[in-house]
């Protein structure tokens, strides 16, 4: 089997090469026409495949013109199919979509034995307009029915790169669930075809895709796979890209020796400049970030040595801003540097507009402006972002565009132009909004830093809007923090958190006793928002370095071990009471509010809220207390004394390299004499027996008594049972084995572990993302490593607690850590602090 006349691209410009285009014979045609035509045909797509858009064009169109002359419609449809590729790669939506109607026209009006394949080829490139126009419900459904054609065909490698193709679009909705799962059955039938190029290109992509999703480990297997294959062959342009591929999961994964010795693999095995400069590219960045200079340096020559050799492409473009972005990473600015960027940057603009590319134009644009910025020239910065912007924004690129905007925002600010800053940010935001769960997508050179490319423009337009804390400003900065948390949860798990098919409710509407607290670190203050049920905003704000608070927060964290001293940690914790709570406190009381609900930002998700010290009294003394990604939450019931029950599954022996939790056995000997309980201990805890037991029954809590861990990486945060771990999302999977629809969600899923939750910065707000997305209404975890027979102690104390008629859960959990903090052996914060509700408190 041939490969593709042109290869279908897919979402941002992740490039798959799908089954032939290659024109069929027509007996009709005389030869020597046809063989004239076809070569154009041929050398349309060459162009194509060099990225030399606007010849391919003038090329493609010639064929066009010659099979319609000739009257093979066939082939004439394909071409023009093939055209409207490469009016999406040149941003003529128009044109495109143009073409692709009549090459469709074309083709349904003929009958012929390879229609059912060529129709779906072509139905494959309407998917991608229609995904590339940000519609991907409707690409969706296109190349579903590309895949019935390409079924009835015959033609395995057409189904395996249009479920790819369904896959990117899955995701663009954030349903990356299903993405999965359609990855899932594409690997499988991978499994059974025979080794050939078609075969490790596939698996290439397979493996590149799933990267994209944030699962690094199958990512890395099937790249593996890709790559022995790809070594039989004795491909050496395959070999470089895998090797490429590689390297960059490695150093996602902080593989950095390993992820440096494939860039060196991809570079010396390519066959061609062209394939060896995105290695020695990401090398270079790389030996940047490892400060070695000399090595750096060398490559650099190295690097400028080829450039002149590659065909002007996209790829040249993207090559040329991306190294200059790593020259100035590397060098302060010198004149000799200042002249070396511009030079580049201009030929990357020049080479754009040469080849009508207005993508790679913007691209060039944007990073010529963000130099100016760096090199304090805001006016020249300004003029030329602003062209950068509008280009952008007419080829309805938003990953690009948002980059723009939040850099505009920042020039504007620089010259005091303030509101026209905050209208820049709220653009910047928008855009960013509009690409819903794809962030991970906007830079797939290297790595996708969240915390570089996407916060950011959240904080600083807070920060912007706080300078004038109007109530309509308050309302804003608000929702802003909510957003960005949210937005946290689905970088976080690759996925959207929130299911749309969940109607949440809202904080104000759920508990007129209630108070919820947003504090937000920001360079050079913390400030706090308080929302008070029927009253205006409440704000104030500290004066302090970004810097001296996380200090603070750090040291505060670590002085809850008992080794510490009691006065320092005391001090540390009056501290943080005197920038959250102190200021609302007669406000507070004034309104009779009983439940603290606090929206936690950064390094404040390590700290208890609970241990904080106004002097005389924990803040758990005088309030309930909940933690909880924003205003929006789930639907909660109270879970009723004659109605509880509960399936707790425990681990007390040492499995896997961990210690026994002897106090786990208590545990749940004491959550049995308190409220119905299904028990399944130490071999019965096994994720099958788990799963059957909550599709079984439905029951309002799932307590899990085992060792866990929850870190920043959702592909290290898991539960340990007997023989195996469950993961997050397979923890996810076991609570949405009931529908979030069904009458009886899981009210409340309680981790009583010794390193649930431990204390990195997205720790309690991944919980929360758990229990949210999973359909959980509220999950009782910890913040650090607990002894596990006070836990049996709390645990013990709270469900006799919960049992008690008109308690909510909040309360519960107050009574139980009050029990333990009048107890001489449990007073210390260490043992009862670190429990935390997140989610709905009720």
């Amino acid at each position: 089997m041939s490969l593709g006349i042109l290869p279908i691209l897919l979402f941002n410009n992740f490039t798959l090469t799908l089954s032939s285009f290659q024109p069929p014979t027509n007996n009709t045609i005389v030869q020597n026409n046809t063989q004239d035509t076809t070569a154009l045909f041929q050398q349309g797509k060459q162009y194509y495949t060099q990225g030399q858009y606007t010849e391919s064009a003038e090329i493609l169109q010639r064929a066009i013109l010659g099979f319609s002359e000739q009257g093979d419609r066939v082939n004439q449809a394909i071409a023009l199919s093939n055209l409207s590729l490469v009016f999406q790669q040149l941003g003529q939506w128009e044109k495109a979509q143009k073409t692709l109607e009549e090459s469709l026209v074309l083709i349904r009006d003929l009958s012929f034995s390879k229609k059912p394949l060529i129709l779906a080829q072509i139905l494959d490139i309407q998917g991608q307009l229609q995904l590339t126009k940000g519609q991907p419900e409707q690409a969706i459904k296109t190349w579903k029915q590309a895949f019935k054609l390409y079924t009835e065909a015959g033609n395995w490698l057409g189904k395996i790169t249009n479920q790819i193709n369904q896959a990117m679009a899955l995701q663009s909705l954030g349903l990356y669930r299903q993405s999965l799962k359609t990855l899932t059955e594409v690997n499988e039938t991978l499994k059974s075809q025979p080794d050939s190029l078609i075969k490790a290109t596939a698996l290439l992509s397979l493996g590149n895709t799933l990267k994209q999703v944030g699962d690094l480990t199958n990512s890395e297997i099937v790249l593996q796979q890709s790559l022995e294959l790809a070594k039989t062959l004795n491909n050496s342009q395959l070999l470089s890209q895998i090797y490429l591929s590689l390297a960059n999961i490695n150093r996602i994964q902080n593989n950095l020796d390993l992820a440096l010795k494939y860039y060196q693999n991809s570079a010396e095995i390519a066959p061609d400049a062209l394939g060896k400069i995105p290695a020695l590219i990401n090398q270079y960045s790389l030996l940047i970030d490892l400060n070695k200079q000399r090595e750096a340096e060398s490559l650099s020559n190295q690097i400028k040595s080829l450039l002149p050799q590659i065909p002007v492409t996209r790829s040249l473009i993207y090559a040329q801003v991306n190294f200059t972005n790593y020259l100035i990473k590397a060098r302060k600015k010198s004149d000799a540097n200042f002249s070396e960027v511009i030079s580049l940057l201009n030929t990357a603009i020049q080479d754009a507009k040469n080849l009508q590319d207005l993508r790679a134009e913007s691209y060039a644009l944007g990073s010529l402006g963000k130099f100016y910025e760096q090199n304090q020239q805001p006016l020249e910065a300004q003029k030329i972002t602003e062209q950068a912007l509008l280009i952008a924004q007419s080829i309805n690129a938003s990953d690009i565009a948002y980059q723009w905007q939040w850099q505009l925002g920042r020039l504007l600010k620089q010259q005091n132009h303030k509101k026209e800053a905050i209208a820049a940010y709220k653009e910047a935001v928008n855009s960013l909004k509009s690409l819903k769960k794809d962030l991970v997508a906007i830079n797939q050179n290297v790595q996708f830093s969240f915390r570089e490319s996407v916060e950011p423009v959240y904080r600083e337009l807070v920060d912007l809007i706080l300078q004038s804390p109007t109530q309509e400003n308050l309302k804003t900065a608000r929702e802003l923090i909510e957003s960005l948390q949210l937005a946290e949860l689905d970088n976080f798990f690759q996925e959207a958190c929130l299911d749309q098919e969940i109607k949440p409710q809202q904080i104000d509407q759920i508990d007129s006793q209630a108070a919820v607290i947003y504090p937000i670190i920001l360079a050079n203050r913390l400030e706090v928002i308080i929302s008070i049920p029927g009253k205006p905003l409440q704000y104030y704000s500290t004066t302090i370095p970004q810097e001296q608070v996380e200090n603070i927060l750090r040291k505060l964290r670590l002085s809850f071990q008992p080794i510490f001293s009691t006065k320092e940690r005391l001090q540390l914790s009056q501290q943080v009471y005197e920038w959250l709570i102190r200021s609302a406190e007669q406000e507070l009381k004034n309104n009779s509010i009983k439940t603290l609900v606090f929206v936690l930002d950064g390094s404040l998700r390590n700290i208890p809220m609970a241990a904080l010290y106004d002097g005389k009294k924990y803040l758990v003394e005088n309030y309930n207390l909940a933690l909880t990604p924003g205003l929006q939450l789930l639907a909660s019931r109270s879970l009723k004394p004659n109605q509880l029950q509960t399936l707790t599954v425990g681990l007390s022996e040492a499995r896997q390299g961990f210690s026994a939790l002897p106090a786990v056995a208590s545990e749940i000997q004491q959550i049995q004499e308190n409220i119905p309980t299904k028990v399944l201990f130490n071999q019965q805890f096994t994720l099958n027996a788990v799963q059957q037991q909550i599709q079984k029954t439905a029951f309002p809590i799932v307590h899990l008594a085992t060792h866990g861990q929850f870190s920043s990486k959702a592909e290290d945060t898991f539960l340990l049972t007997w023989d195996s771990r469950i993961n997050v999302k397979d923890l996810d999977d076991l609570l949405r084995s009931r529908q979030p629809g069904e009458q009886n969600p899981v009210e409340l899923l309680v981790l009583s572990a010794c390193e649930t939750a431990t204390g990195d910065q997205r720790a309690a707000l991944g919980l929360a993302g758990v229990a949210v997305r999973s359909g959980a209404r509220s999950t009782l975890a910890t913040l650090w490593q607990v002894n596990d027979t006070s836990t049996a102690s709390l645990m013990a104390e709270f469900y006799q607690e919960l049992i008690q008629p008109q308690i909510s859960k909040a309360q519960a959990l107050r009574q139980a850590q009050l029990k333990l903090l009048q107890q001489a052996k449990y007073q210390d914060p260490y043992y009862w602090a670190p429990f935390v509700l997140v989610g709905n408190w009720q």
